[in-house]
């Protein structure tokens, strides 16, 4: 399941919980075995999550006997974050040669972990790492690689006030910059990137707002793109816009503090949740199950990242996602008339200048992708420049499958890579 798709089902769950155990009546005189002990009900034995024993990004790389590394990168407003990288191939033993240099970010609810987790023989940072590129893996602030900051603890609220454009606006700026940093990066003109739903998102957001990065940018990849939403079919997003969208006293509440904290309880809470029989696993991704059914999601790869995510993130991202979905506009952060006079000088946040976007830039769609409707691909691509578009043959490719579908190299990875290798032929350093 993706990142987004993931962020809006835990959501609602959550808020489908909260209902059952802070909003059932008591029945003082009701028959003790009437009465649902909902510890026992969410308490599976079979449920061991830990995540002092989960793995990291660079298990999952290292144990295929690849080189790994983890970088500390400071952002312009104060958080640190962490990128892992894959510095040559040990296959081609290529670490003494110029590397083209390939990025790619993750989704909603996710982390670095996500993009190895296919193995060597799929995972696209592999297959990079093998086709001669300098590859890295970054990861958004408040997951659980990136919760450190300069002067901020994760228990001050001042930490969590951030949304998906800070991601774009700093982070990825900040990691771009690092990468050409690097001895090896240093005489590129510039990064391929590639990101998958918010991974997306963020860079539509930073290209647009800071131009001057579309000429650090050699191609982009976005795998499902989410900007405009206002012709996502998904029932979990329309049943949560309403109250988690444009101002209202349920934002109000829910905004600027971290989403299901990523520790043990919500782990278990989570496995519980959506596992076979669970009396509210009806709230989970049915399009998950249905892929999984039908031979098309690698299994293996998805119950490895069972224990990492969700990885954390700020109540503001999904915020976001909800404004979007409810006023049809990609913009920036809505907090309201009073505080977008005081932020923006307008009453309401100015639409992102998406002609601005003028990098190389692939579109990958699909008809079925519950999260990013084609209509609203579309309108996107219309308005940027260079827009290259990809569209899914395949009828049933939903939006996980561009993360975890079993023949995701052939339609997405070895594609990508092929593109890169033509630009940097025709563009020698």
């Amino acid at each position: 399941m993706s990142g987004l798709h993931i962020g809006v089902h835990i959501a609602l769950v959550w808020i489908c919980l909260s209902t059952i155990v802070e909003g059932a009546p008591v029945v003082p005189d009701a028959d003790p075995a009437e009465v649902t002990d909902f510890y026992q009900l969410f308490n599976n034995p079979d449920a061991h999550l830990s995540l002092a024993t989960a793995p990291t990004t660079l298990d999952y790389i290292t144990e295929h006997g690849y080189p790994a590394e983890r970088h500390y990168v400071t952002t312009e407003d104060g958080y640190i974050i962490s990128l892992f990288r894959i510095p040559y191939s040990h296959n081609l033993q290529n670490e003494d040669q110029q590397r083209p240099i390939a990025f790619i970010q993750h989704g909603l609810f996710g982390s670095s972990d996500g993009w190895p987790c296919l193995g060597p023989d799929d995972a696209l940072p592999f297959l990079l790492s093998d086709a001669g590129y300098d590859v890295w893996m970054g990861n958004a602030r408040g997951n659980r690689y990136s919760r450190n900051h300069t002067s901020l603890s994760t228990k001050h609220p001042n930490f969590w006030r951030f949304s998906w454009h800070e991601i774009g606006y700093f982070d990825i700026a900040a990691s771009i910059d690092y990468t050409l940093s690097t001895e090896n990066g240093k005489g590129q003109t510039g990064i391929h990137y590639v990101g998958h739903s918010q991974g997306t998102t963020v860079l539509f957001a930073l290209l647009s707002s800071r131009p001057e990065y579309n000429a650090k940018i050699k191609t982009a990849h976005m795998l499902a793109p989410v900007a405009f939403m206002d012709h996502m079919d998904d029932i979990m997003v329309n049943t949560l816009s309403p109250y988690l969208g444009l101002n209202n006293a349920y934002s109000r509440l829910f905004c600027s503090q971290e989403f299901l904290p990523h520790n043990d309880f919500v782990l278990a809470l989570m496995y519980n949740i959506c596992r076979t029989g669970s009396v509210v696993s009806n709230f989970c991704s049915s399009s998950n199950d249905n892929t999984t059914q039908e031979g098309r999601t690698n299994k293996t790869a998805s119950n490895m990242l069972v224990g990492v995510m969700p990885a954390g993130v700020s109540t503001d991202q999904i915020l976001h996602y909800m404004q979007e979905h409810q006023s049809g506009h990609f913009r920036e952060f809505d907090y309201g008339t009073k505080r977008n006079l005081k932020y923006y000088g307008t009453e309401t946040p100015a639409d992102y200048p998406t002609e601005k976007i003028t990098c190389e830039m692939h579109m990958w769609y699909s008809d079925n992708d519950e999260m990013a409707a084609v209509e609203d691909v579309i309108r996107l691509s219309v308005t940027i420049p260079n827009a290259i578009m990809h569209h899914m043959e395949d009828p049933l490719w939903d939006h996980g499958d561009f993360a975890m579908n079993w023949e995701v190299r052939y339609y997405i990875n070895d594609p990508i890579i092929a593109i890169m290798n033509k630009h940097e032929a025709e563009n020698p350093q």
